[in-house]
Formats: C-alpha cells, structure tokens, sequence
C-alpha cells in the first residue's frame, strides 16, 4: 500500500517504536505498539470530525523532531524524541493563529496544512492577495494574544490603567473578523481585503493606542489596495510602511516622541534604507523594518520621562512590534519569535532601566474621562471638531474618512465632547470611561474601582455582608429578579475596567450573561461566576482577591462557589406531589442543589433533616442564612443543635432577612 509522504512520515516513526504523544520518547511493550498501530490504522482513513485528517497528521508529525535538529547537548537515546510539552497558554498561542481559520490546525513553525479556500501554503506566496492580508491578520491576532498581558503591564503612558495590550487585541480581533468576513463571501482581491482590514480596525479601534494602531492599518490597506493582485517587492513593503506611519501623525492633535508614532516612524525609515538596495526583496525590507521597529522601541525611555521613571518601554510601540512582526510571518514564511521588551527594552526579568531605588510610580493626573464613539459626519466637519475637542481635553485621536471616523480624547467634561459629535454629525456606539478609578501606579496593585464585584442580594442582611466585603449590590426583590438592564446599569455605575458579576440564582444567571455581553461591547472585561444561590455567592466573595489577576482571580471564586453545596427550606404554597412525595399547603419543603428532597410539617425538623443529609457526605464549614420568617426561638434552636450534633463542623450564622426562603443553608 502506497501511502502519501506525509503519513509514511508518520508510518516510519511508529515504526521505530515511537509512541504519539508531546513528551519524552520511551520505548514499548508489544500491546503498546499495537496501541500505536490501531491509531496509525485511524488516522490513514478520512473520519468526519471537526479536525481535518491531513491536519491531524501534519501536527503528528510536527511533534516530533531528528536528533540533527535538536537543540539539547545530548538528545537522550540518540534517537527520534519527542517536543517537549509547552505550557498550556504558550501552545494555546502558538496554535492561535491557524485556529482562527475554519478546518485547519497547526504550529506556528511548521509548514502550513493546506487550506482550500486560503490556497495551500500561502505564507510563502511572493503575490499581494486577500490570503497574505488574511493570514497577517491571524498572525498578529495571535501574537498579541500570546504579549496582551505582557503589553498591559507595560502600560504607563498617558494613562496608567492597564489595559494597552487589551485594546490592540480588540481592535486587531475586529480587523481580522472583518478580513474573515470578506473572504468568505466569495473570492476577493486584496483590494477588497485590505480595505477591510482598514474598515476593521476603525470599527473596533479600543483605546489611544488601538485607535493610532486602526490608522496605521488603514494606511498600509490603502497602499494595498492600490498596488492590486501584483508581485510583492521591497519598494511596495517601503510604500506601505510610510503611509501607515504619515497616517498616524495626522491623526494625532499633538504628537508625542517615544510612543507608538515614534516606533512606526523608525520602521518605515529602516525599510526605506533597505529597500534602497535593488538586491532586497520584500522579505529582506519587512524584516529590516521589524529591526527598526525593535530599535526604536527599546529607546522609547529615554524620549519620554513617564517611561523612563516606570523603567518601562512603550507599551503601543511595544504592540506594533508583534503586529510588525506578525507580517514578516505572513510574507516571509519565517516565524518572528514574540521578544517581548521590558525595562529598556531588555527582557523583563534582567532588571529596571533605572535603579530600583529611584523608581518612580506613575500615577494620572489627567482629564477624568476618556471618551470614544463612531461618528457619521462630512469630511469638512472634522476640523472644527478637531478643534473643539483639542480645547475640551487632551490625548485626540481622530482617525477614518469617507463619512466615517473614530474619536477618542480624554476630557473632564464628557458631556460636551459628546455635544461636539453631535454638532459635527451622527455619533454612536458612545463609550465613557471614568479614568481616575482605573488609573494605577504601575508595579503596584490594582487601585480600588480597578476591578468590582456585583452580586444580586436576596435580603437586607446579606446586602450588608456582600457590601462590606466591597461588593456592589443589586436588590431582588421577591419573586422578581433583576434585569439586564439593571445589571447592565451596575456595571457602567462601578466605573471598574474589569466587573465580576454574581447572579446568586439560577434563573439570574441568562439575563448576566446577556448584560455581560453588552458590557463588554463597551469595553469592560466582564466575567459571570454562575452561583445559583447566595451561599456560593457568599463563598465567592471570601476568596476575591484583588491583587490577583482577573483569570486567577475568576477561577479561583468560581472554584470556591463551585465546591459550596446549597440547601434552602420554603413554605408549600398548595397542594402537589414532589419529587419527595405529595405535599400539602403549608408544609416545609427541603430543597438540595435545587431539589426537593424533604417534605416535613415542621420547619426546624425540615432544616435539621437537609443539613444531617449535605454534612453526611462531609463538610467543614456550615453557613446558615436566617430569613425573615424564623423566629429567633428557632434561630437559638438550630444553632444549638449545628453545634452539639455536629462539633468539628465551624458554624457562621447571617440574619438574610430574605423573604420566602426562611432558611438558607451553604456546606463547603
């Protein structure tokens, strides 16, 4: 049987007794071979699945390396060996960029699986076409996914709130939908895809760097556009670079050296420097620019006193390097490592640009909001708006054209900058952010506003207690749950760039989500822990930890919700028959996680009976929520009993004042 290379590749290696698998190589036993041998059988035959089958096994064979390529002293055995198994996050972004396109896995290294609708290996394609602008987009989307967290943490100037690297991904992630979108409508040009590109990025611009970013990506779409289906060369890589560059030091009121705008500029320079040689092809320019870029990054500090007292490079210009990068990728077929510059553009682990002692935290002292929105308006009526907006704040960023621009500025007055929209046209998708709750000294923890929690309360005594641990509160009132636009309305109102949001009941947890998703449109990171009652709210609660990251953060609530068993006790309203048997008006139905599981006529005897039952399996922690029908008799009662039945078991007690649940019970 003939088989095609690729799974001879694959074939020869299970030969050698080398198992599929991401860790060190070691050699088998007969059932395993035979193990290997029933999975070789798989993969040599089409299966429907998400995963094609040739991109199933061009990720086997990438998984391993020869001993000739092998970068260790002494590859153990001699042998073929298998890839060391990456962290989790590093392999999620190294497969980032192939993900992102329908019917295709990979890594970033190895050679492309071939993509119908993307025509096979096109990373390599000398030609401008919308597959190069396409997978540029996916390369520098995934870059930044890998740096976003590293670019935050950069980010210092002109505000300190941390967030620079979520804004470039946001606005990058626009650009690359909206490529998506265009080549799968038919077979475009790179005409049609580099405008939407452009188009992309305008839409999605987030912050003051994503909005200066959309310009430089506008510009390098129109050069490509008008350069159409037509060989790539040095010359075009220049042209493309130093009208991204132009683009975005018109659209700044007043350009600032030692950001974003300096690091574009210096790229475009080093391009035209070797695009100068007639012997440099494109690949040679894109990767002479990327140095420049490097470059200029790495002496950002000394240009700009913010980033030199925070020990810190430019966060943007820090951005456009992997997205400058992510090209190179794209025309050259070589992957750019993603080096990520720290303090004075060394790696961030060899120490500050000054000494630690004379480090100097920055904290803002700037306009109090920042101010976004699309705007519909004649081309003439952007210099008056310039103008006006230049004398209400600072920070103006006007970018786009042919009707549509994108405005950003950092004012004390909000209001007026909007009216100066509506003056000059149609504005919408209006965002306001409240910059002096997020803004923070870098290296320092989070200042208090710069991630919120918002738990829904079922009672006045829990409202207390949810916000004394610094919670926002929203009220339920009986038998009526929230909104989402209650909830909506809590989180613009927490002024907080990065909102939790705790239902505290099943039926809550949709409409969260829903005003989760609309408060991210705005710019918020939002997250939903889906704790069904207000027990594991509670529990949430205690493990917040605000000097934490919000991923570690959000896992490590939703792990302590998740671990809390729930148990109520209500009032029978009428007659029926339960999952615990027919009941009655008036009887006490026990309920755990959500079923009904006692049916009693006495309420402390119900209580007692679901406690006994959730602590039977184990528990070290009893919380007990008292409603407003318990009376403080029975309070005193089932204390006393918690206590002597149960006495290694801690007991903490809240007066809820819930209506309708008299007792409310959490085992953790």
């Amino acid at each position: 049987m003939i088989l095609p290379d690729l799974m001879q590749d694959v074939q020869a290696f299970t030969r050698l007794g080398v198992p599929f698998c991401t860790v060190r190589t070691v050699w088998m036993f007969g059932f395993q071979r035979r193990f290997v041998r029933r999975w070789e059988c798989e993969m040599l035959f089409p299966k429907p699945g998400p995963l094609p089958q040739t991109s199933q096994l061009a990720a086997t064979v990438h998984s391993f390396i020869l001993p000739s390529e092998d970068g260790r002293r002494d590859p153990p055995g001699g042998r073929v060996v298998g890839r060391q198994r990456m962290p989790r996050g590093e392999r999620l972004a190294e497969r980032a960029a192939w993900a992102q396109i329908e019917g295709s896995v990979g890594v970033r290294g190895a050679p492309a699986p071939a993509v119908d609708e993307l025509g096979g290996e096109f990373a390599m394609s000398p030609v401008l076409s919308a597959d190069l602008v396409r997978v540029w987009a996916h390369h520098a989307l995934a870059g930044l996914a890998a740096a976003r967290s590293h670019i935050d943490a950069l980010n210092v100037f002109p505000v300190p709130d941390g967030d620079t690297g979520t804004n470039l991904f946001f606005t990058v992630e626009s650009a690359a939908s909206s490529v998506d979108a265009c080549c799968e409508e038919g077979q475009p040009g790179v005409a049609e895809a580099a405008r939407a590109l452009g188009t992309g990025a305008l839409l999605g611009a987030r912050g003051n760097s994503g909005v200066i970013l959309s310009q430089i990506l506008r510009g390098i779409g129109e050069v490509l556009a008008d350069a159409g289906d037509v060989p790539l060369d040095g010359p075009a890589i220049h042209a493309l670079l130093q009208r991204g560059a132009d683009l975005a030091y018109e659209a700044v009121a007043h350009p600032v050296e030692g950001t974003i705008l300096t690091v574009m500029r210096e790229a475009a320079d080093a391009a035209g420097v070797s695009a100068a040689d007639a012997a440099a092809d494109a690949a040679i320019v894109i990767g002479a620019a990327v140095r420049g870029a490097e470059d200029a990054l790495a002496r950002t500090p000394s240009m700009l006193e913010a980033l030199r007292l925070a020990g810190v490079v430019d966060a943007g210009g820090q951005g456009l390097v992997v997205v400058l990068g992510a090209l190179q990728e794209a025309i050259s077929g070589v992957p750019h490592p993603l080096s990520m510059s720290g303090q004075g553009g060394a790696d961030i682990s060899s120490g500050s640009i000054v000494p630690d002692a004379e480090r100097t935290a920055v904290r803002y002292a700037g306009p109090a909001y920042e101010v976004m929105y699309l705007l519909d308006a004649e081309d003439h009526a952007i210099s008056d708006l310039r103008q006006t907006l230049d004398g209400l704040g600072d920070s103006l960023v006007i970018v786009g054209g042919e009707g549509l621009w994108n405005v950003h500025v950092h004012v004390d007055d909000a209001g007026a900058a909007v009216e100066a929209g509506l003056v000059a046209g149609s504005p919408h998708q209006i965002r306001i952010t409240y910059l002096g709750a997020e803004a923070r000294a870098h290296g320092e923890p989070s200042a208090l506003g710069a991630r919120r929690l918002i738990a829904v309360s079922h009672g006045r005594g829990v409202t207390e207690v949810l916000k004394g641990a610094d919670a926002l509160v929203v009220p339920a009132q009986a038998r009526v749950r929230p909104s989402t636009a209650e909830l909506l309305r809590a989180a613009e109102q927490a002024h907080a760039r990065e909102v939790i949001l705790l239902p505290s009941d099943k039926d809550t947890t949709g409409v969260a989500e829903i005003a989760a998703d609309q408060a991210r449109a705005q710019g918020m990171r939002v997250a939903v822990i889906p704790t069904r009652a207000v027990v594991q709210t509670l529990a949430a609660v205690a493990m917040h930890d605000p000097a934490a990251t919000f991923d570690d953060d959000v896992v490590a609530m939703t792990r302590a919700a998740g671990a809390t068993r729930y148990g109520a006790v209500t009032i029978a309203s009428r007659a029926a028959l339960t999952t615990a048997g027919p009941c009655e008006e008036g009887d006490v139905l026990g309920l755990v996680d959500g079923d009904i599981v006692v049916v009693r006529a006495d309420l402390v005897e119900g209580v007692r009976e679901i406690l006994s039952g959730m602590l039977a399996i184990g528990g070290d922690l009893v919380t007990i929520v008292f409603g407003m029908d318990f009376s403080a008799e029975d309070r005193e009662a089932l204390s006393a009993w918690v206590s002597r039945t149960f006495p290694l078991v801690d007991v903490f007690v809240i007066d809820g004042e819930q209506p309708l649940w008299p007792v409310i019970v959490g085992v953790e």
